[in-house]
């Protein structure tokens, strides 16, 4: 069984990776999908009191449940089943690394944001650290369906 992890930002391209594992499952070997978001360490511009960062923490917890619940959802949809969900705080390049390694995954999956022609040439600072980073194969796709 080969084991992929599929990280997920709740964009278009991220849908797009996950499509790309669909067809990957429906023409290979069995896979085990683990999802995972990482939300950014937020950047505090100045001292907030501790209920008003205990509500904007709620709320980034929030939303990254929502990011893996709608992903869940998709794959499901393509009648694949999600083995895990994970979520992280920190740099995204370096956790998607880290936890890809932590949980013995075969294989990075990531949709990149190519915004032109010449914008397709560089990958996403988030891609091109999980690139960089990685000694696992990382799968990127690109494009989003018209």
């Amino acid at each position: 069984m080969m084991k992929l992890l599929i990280a997920v930002d709740g964009s278009r391209h991220a849908q797009r990776a996950i499509e790309a594992v669909a067809n990957m499952a429906r023409a290979s070997v069995p896979l085990e999908l683990t999802l995972l978001n990482v939300r950014p360490v937020p950047d505090w511009a100045g001292e907030l009191p501790a209920p008003s960062i205990d509500e904007i923490e709620a709320a980034q917890e929030s939303v990254q449940e929502k990011v893996l619940a709608e992903a869940q959802a998709h794959l499901e949809a393509l009648e694949l089943p999600v083995h895990a969900l994970h979520r992280a705080v920190g740099s995204p390049g370096l956790e998607i690394v880290r936890v890809a390694a932590l949980l013995g995954i075969d294989q990075i999956v990531m949709g990149t944001h190519g915004r032109s022609a010449l914008g397709s040439l560089f990958l996403g600072s988030v891609a091109q650290r999980v690139v960089h980073l990685s000694t696992l194969p990382v799968l990127l796709v690109h494009g989003v369906k018209p």
